[in-house]
């Protein structure tokens, strides 16, 4: 399958489910490029993520995070040329 650049963009709303948080990003450290902490003012963090990896690597990251309790998660994708 063919390897996408992408981007995931997480908003931590609620902090009680941090630590699965980073254990699921450690978990899938093998299709991050880099990783962008913002805290913020307002309590609500962000953490922007750079992907390289299939659409089934990338969903399988996004789709796990997006199930956690307190965050959100979006993501784009370019195709490859």
């Amino acid at each position: 399958m063919e390897k996408r650049i992408g981007t995931a963009l997480i908003q931590i709303e609620n902090r009680d489910n941090i630590s699965l948080l980073n254990e699921t990003i450690s978990k899938h450290s093998s299709i991050i490029i880099a990783r962008q902490g913002l805290p913020r003012q307002n309590g609500i963090s962000i953490i922007s993520l750079v992907l390289e990896g299939t659409t089934d690597e990338i969903g399988s990251l996004t789709g796990q995070l997006g199930r956690i309790r307190g965050i959100q998660v979006k993501s784009v994708l370019l195709k490859n040329k």
